[in-house]
């Protein structure tokens, strides 16, 4: 890439499996100096950016590798936002408006799920509004990433299972979205095609490469269609889960995702019979019930809740969350046009 300081990207819960350490060792090795920042935290916030920035700049770093799940993609590309180009993350907000060039830089994904390795967007929580923020810009992707099936060996089968169901989401909302094209087709269909008949196995033989392996090419795909067109109203419904109730990201997707794939079947049946198709699951069914049926399976078998009110959602908060989903980026591009009394129809059949 071209940096001799480079700033390690990563979260603290990964030092008890070595896989930071190990990448310190292996580009010590090549001659490179490390410097370790692993102040990231789930669901990054600005203050883990600006935390990131300080330590960067005190070391004078000139590339970024990061090791880790979707958080640790995304506070390093928010770092490397900032370190760059100043301002605050809000100011990125969109595609493009960084204007000066930005650090070359590495994603090393433990997980499989987020795709955010495949991304030039860093998703950054504003701790006021709790709102993800979505920044940007082709100079924040990744130059190179590495996928080693290896990696993933270290989760637990809880973040298996949570950033499975992403993936899998990933898949099926953005080969339905209002931005779908192509390419983003060909990715979400290629990615739906890795992660359904493997994240069950996955789940029952933890040690298998093969299914390991599927699942971290069919995330990065997912991550590419994403790259290429959009997501839903799944995903907006998701985010104030997290924010009010503390549910993690991939729990609250595979909660909301079904009552979705209902809800957006009169407008796109017929691309929801593709995904059924390569599932083998149609049975006579409307193509939308099917594929439900499906993703209510996989949650199943990965132990997941099945309803908000599983997760000591109180219906009351019901309201609050569709005008807060409502208010999310990712709802102007679901298939179906939603309002926030379609969304909250929507929490109410997933209570």
């Amino acid at each position: 890439m071209g940096g001799h300081r480079v700033l390690l990207v990563t979260d603290p819960g990964l030092e008890h499996v070595g896989h930071p350490q190990r990448a310190v060792r292996v580009m010590r090795d090549a001659g490179l100096e490390v410097f370790l920042f692993d102040g990231v935290k789930e669901n990054p916030t600005e203050r883990e950016v600006d935390a990131g920035v300080v330590f960067a700049r005190s070391h004078h770093v000139d590339c970024i590798v990061a090791v880790g799940g979707g958080s640790s993609m995304d506070c390093a590309k928010g770092i490397n936002f900032i370190l760059t180009n100043g301002g605050r993350m809000a100011d990125y907000k969109g595609h493009g408006r960084a204007t000066q060039p930005m650090l070359p830089s590495v994603g090393v994904p433990t997980t499989a799920g987020t795709g955010s390795e495949a991304q030039s967007f860093a998703l950054i929580t504003d701790e006021r509004s709790h709102l993800k923020m979505a920044c940007g810009d082709r100079k924040a992707a990744f130059r190179v990433s590495i996928l080693d099936p290896e990696l993933t060996l270290s989760q637990p089968r809880s973040v298996t299972a949570v950033t499975g169901i992403d993936a899998v989401a990933h898949a099926v909302e953005s080969f339905v979205c209002t931005k779908r094209n192509p390419v983003s087709a060909m990715c979400a269909l290629s990615a739906f095609r890795y992660l359904e008949p493997n994240f069950e196995t996955v789940l029952r033989a933890p040690h298998d490469l093969a299914a390991r392996s599927a699942m971290q090419v069919g995330s990065y795909l997912a991550g590419m269609a994403i790259e290429n067109a959009m997501l839903g109203v799944c995903h907006s419904c998701a985010n104030p889960l997290t924010a009010h109730y503390g549910i993690t990201h991939g729990v609250a997707i595979g909660i909301m995702l079904p009552h979705v794939v209902r809800f957006n079947g009169p407008a796109v049946g017929n691309l929801y019979a593709e995904l059924v198709g390569e599932s083998g699951r149609g049975h006579g069914r409307g193509a939308a019930d099917a594929l439900a049926a499906r993703l209510t399976e996989l949650t199943g078998a990965a132990g997941l809740p099945q309803s908000l009110k599983a997760c000591n959602v109180s219906d009351t908060i019901l309201p609050l969350l569709a005008e807060e989903a409502n208010q999310q980026w990712t709802a102007r591009f679901n298939p179906r046009a939603v309002t926030e009394a379609e969304i909250l129809k929507i929490y109410q059949a997933a209570w």
